[in-house]
């Protein structure tokens, strides 16, 4: 059925990204480092790609430099295969002079580029998210149901729902009712999935209630009708509109999904990468991740004790302690220093040892971990500088910002991109 429709694939940007700050203090969410050496926005584009849906449009707005450096290094497509991503950045026009006022917004000022390709379906998806999905399956149950929009739900325990939309979903899966981040216990409650839906998804002790994902499934015909006004975002306001209205189903998911919103999440959802089997699958060669390739060289490990780490390309350590880490690209480690709890997303750049020694000259450390360092509970962004006998540890500490580029969230340390941290420095 996927195959007799024509989809457009819509990727959203993100806002301005304020819960993951600092990470998104010089960068959009989707640009955000992950895994050691992908980024964010690598994740919808490759379930696209493995989808075989290879029409992509990039909403973009906030901080975009790095995110469409990285798109225009990284995908690539033959002239024979009419694909293509499309990175469309918020733009004055004679009707509009404004940014992008929120999702359906975003949506609705470039139906006009979406209309200069064939289409009968348009998949709407978030760029800041982790997760495995084949859309064929959303797409067929689409068409089968003569659905006038699909959204993509995961059951959720009612303890953790708090933040995310929810719905009442028939046992035939069409959906009754939808409530954007409802806070009242009764509410939730109310919402929780029927008896003869629980039935078929894999058991759970607690009682769930289905949350969405923030992937829609629009007819091209229903999404312009659904976006002939001026409402701004989809979960508040034009799903709830819809309802009673148009024909809505819920497609349920029950894989891996994590909403990498806050930089506690981002951090626990990096560090369960390396775990002996960890809910997110890198090594899936039927459906690979894409990102840029590099040409980097393999990562040179010397004397080291390394027990679950994941090492990106190109990285140098030498005679140190890591222990349930992720070391992202060309990291560079000095000798003796003691990584624990650690995402370190390493560096753009190698410096040559001219560069080097004209740092050391002038009292600042090069980019990397120095010797005799211990950190642990961190999160260390790209370029950072952090010289020898260092010691980082939120422990104890409460969230603030801290002398040379530190700053506490969600209880995790952050050094931020570029931060330079004299030797001795402790925290």
């Amino acid at each position: 059925m996927a195959e007799s429709k024509r989809v457009l694939s819509v990727i959203m940007g993100g806002g301005r990204g304020t819960r993951l700050f600092p990470l998104t203090k010089e960068r959009c969410k989707p640009a955000v480092p992950l895994a050691g050496k992908y980024r964010l926005v690598d994740i919808p584009i490759s379930n696209c790609l493995n989808s075989g849906y290879n029409r992509i449009f990039l909403l973009t707005q906030f901080l975009t430099a790095s995110l469409h450096r990285h798109i225009n290094k990284s995908f690539h497509f033959d002239p024979f295969g009419a694909g293509f991503i499309d990175l469309l950045s918020a733009e004055q026009t004679n009707l509009s002079t404004s940014w992008y006022e929120g999702t359906a917004d975003a949506v609705r000022r470039n139906l006009e580029h979406f209309d200069a390709h064939a289409h009968d379906l348009i998949l709407i998806l978030s760029g800041d998210q982790l997760y495995r999905m084949d859309f064929r399956q959303i797409i067929d149950q689409h068409v089968a149901t003569g659905a006038d929009v699909t959204i993509a739900a995961i059951p959720f325990p009612v303890s953790k729902v708090e933040g995310l939309g929810l719905m009442r979903v028939n046992d035939d899966l069409s959906i009754s009712e939808f409530v954007e981040k409802p806070k009242d216990p009764a509410v939730i409650n109310s919402l929780t999935v029927s008896p003869a839906l629980e039935a078929k998804l894999e058991p759970c002790p607690e009682k769930r209630c289905l949350a969405s994902m923030g992937i829609y499934v629009f007819s091209r015909d229903v999404l312009k009708r659904a976006l002939a006004n001026d409402m701004k975002d989809f979960g508040k306001e034009v799903i709830p509109a819809l309802l009673g209205q148009q024909k809505l189903y819920s497609y349920i998911f029950e894989g891996y999904w994590e909403d990498i919103g806050t930089v506690r999440a981002f951090f626990e959802a990096n560090l369960a990468l390396a775990q002996p089997l960890p809910p997110f699958n890198f090594f899936d060669r039927s459906a690979p991740i894409y990102t840029h390739a590099r040409y980097l060289p393999a990562s040179k490990i010397n004397r080291c004790s390394i027990d679950h780490v994941v090492i990106g390309d190109g990285c140098l350590v030498t005679d140190s302690t890591l222990k349930h880490s992720v070391i992202g690209i060309r990291s560079v480690l000095g000798e003796n220093s003691d990584l624990e709890d650690v995402v370190m997303m390493g560096s753009d750049y190698y410096q040559t040892k001219l560069e080097v020694e004209s740092d050391k000259a002038r009292g600042r450390p090069p980019i990397g971990v120095g010797r005799n360092c211990r950190i642990k509970r961190a999160i260390i962004d790209k370029n950072a500088r952090i010289g020898d006998g260092v010691t980082l540890s939120p422990d104890g500490k409460p969230d603030g910002d801290y002398p040379h580029g530190v700053v506490i969230r969600d209880g995790i340390l952050c050094v931020c991109k570029g931060a330079v941290i004299p030797s001795g420095f402790t925290l």
